[in-house]
């Protein structure tokens, strides 16, 4: 048994929104030049790749670029 406690690891005090950063970010992380479609291009293309050694590298990349 666990419990899930979401926390901050340093408080963030935001003293002027700027909503257009704010949507520059988010695109980052899920357009389609953000980092989640670059980790699921990579995860999806070591399924085609012939060489293990290729495989394992193209997985370390796509774990490493959904983080």
């Amino acid at each position: 048994m666990f419990v899930y406690e979401k926390k901050l690891q340093f408080p963030v005090k935001i003293a002027n929104p700027n909503p257009k950063l704010a949507a520059f970010i988010i695109s980052q992380y899920g357009g389609p030049d953000g980092e989640l479609g670059a980790s699921m291009r990579y995860l999806s293309q070591r399924y085609a790749m012939p060489y293990a050694e290729a495989k394992g590298l193209l997985t370390d990349i796509g774990t490493v670029e959904a983080d």
